[in-house]
């Protein structure tokens, strides 16, 4: 069963290296784990609204799990984000749960840290713009908070079932 309760913590410096590895690069604006994978490694990350430059990051919840970006990758091929839209336009009841989800959203975001004059994140509330936005949102907020990451999560094969996708030990010497 998937793990899905909302939680956050402070990273370890072996979290930081899991998510290093899993990004290629260190990870930016790291503020905590907030979802971990069935594996035991961080899959959503969130960082804060700006990145220690200044530099505006609107992206609260960072799916680093590549394992999941590839199957989430897959549905947007697949034109999962079209069919969505689609329905956002036809369906006022969840048009209004995702108006929600991108005020909580912004809420999160903006106990972080204000950002004045920037979007939520992923296309909310209008439309759907990045289905990995949806579904990291999703994690960490858990069940019901975002209908429409929860479908694209719904839709994922079990990611983790093959082990983690990284180990926090291949990742470079500076991030442990």
């Amino acid at each position: 069963m998937r793990q899905r309760a909302p939680f956050v913590n402070i990273p370890t410096p072996r979290d930081a290296a899991a998510v290093e590895a899993q990004l290629g690069r260190p990870p930016r604006g790291l503020n905590a784990v907030a979802h971990r994978c069935p594996c035991g490694n961080p899959d959503v990350v969130e960082t804060l609204p700006r990145l220690p430059d200044g530099t505006p990051f609107p992206t609260t919840y960072y799916l680093t799990c590549p394992r999941a970006a590839s199957a989430i990758g897959t549905l947007e091929a697949d034109g999962v984000m079209k069919e969505m839209t689609a329905r956002l336009g036809d369906d006022p009841e969840l048009a209004a749960a995702y108006r929600a989800a991108h005020e909580d959203y912004l809420a999160r975001r903006d106990a972080l840290g204000p950002l004045p004059g920037f979007p939520s994140a992923g296309g909310m509330p209008d439309r759907v713009k990045c289905l990995h936005v949806l579904v990291a949102h999703s994690l960490a907020a858990g069940p019901g908070v975002n209908p429409l990451g929860d479908e694209a999560l719904a839709m994922l094969p079990e990611w983790w079932r093959k082990g983690p996708c990284v180990s926090a030990d291949a990742a470079p010497e500076a991030a442990r």
